[in-house]
C-alpha cells in the first residue's frame, strides 16, 4: 500500500497507508486527519477537503478538472494557490507512494 504523509493545520505530520482506489479524502477521514471536514462526502461540492500538494510531487497527479478548479476558485475568493487540490478528486494509486500533502488551514 502506498504511504502518504499529511501535515495537519497544527503542523503535526501523520503518515498513513492508503488503499489504492480510494480518494485521498476517504483516506484522510478514515485516518482522523485534523482539518478535513468533507461535508459533501466527496461529491466535489463543498471544498472542505482542500489540501496543498508538495509542488515537486504535483506532477505525479492528474491535473484538476474544470469543476474542481471552479470550486477552488469560489472557496478561495479567486486566489487559488498553484498547489491547491480537493482531496476528494485525487484517487490513490501506487504511484502516489511517498506523497506529502498539507491540509489547508481554512476549508470551504
Amino acid at each position: 500500500m502506498p504511504r502518504i504523509t499529511f501535515t495537519q493545520p497544527d503542523g503535526i505530520e501523520k503518515t498513513v497507508e492508503a488503499e489504492v482506489g480510494c480518494s485521498l479524502m476517504e483516506v484522510e477521514v478514515a485516518a482522523g486527519i485534523v482539518g478535513i471536514e468533507a461535508i459533501c462526502g466527496g461529491a466535489c461540492m463543498c471544498a472542505t477537503c482542500q489540501v496543498h500538494v508538495d509542488p515537486s510531487q504535483a506532477v505525479s497527479l492528474p491535473p484538476p478538472e474544470q469543476m474542481e478548479r471552479d470550486l477552488l476558485a469560489v472557496a478561495t475568493g479567486g486566489d487559488v494557490a498553484a498547489d491547491s487540490r480537493l482531496s476528494c478528486q485525487i484517487r490513490v494509486t501506487q504511484a502516489l507512494h511517498g506523497l506529502r500533502v498539507r491540509v489547508a488551514s481554512k476549508q470551504g
